[in-house]
């Protein structure tokens, strides 16, 4: 036999609040713990007086970026 409680005028047996207390923690826990939506990193903006300057640079910080990406790799 199940033990009944009254909720909200309603009888609600014991197991069904086990559950309903074990989603919420372990569905709580999940969400909680998922982490948000991954952000990435814009840096300063670029400054250059040219297209060609800014297209250089930007060139530039793609090789760098591709070069430790490189050395995270390796290590």
């Amino acid at each position: 036999m199940v033990a009944m409680y009254t909720l909200f005028g309603r009888q609600v047996g014991s197991h069904y609040l086990a559950m309903a207390t074990l989603s919420a923690l372990f569905g709580g826990s999940y969400l909680a713990m998922r982490g948000g939506e991954k952000k990435t990193a814009q840096g300063p903006p670029i400054n250059a007086s040219s297209k060609d300057e800014e297209a250089f640079i930007q060139d530039f910080l793609k090789s760098v970026q591709d070069e430790e990406a490189k050395a995270k790799t390796k290590a």
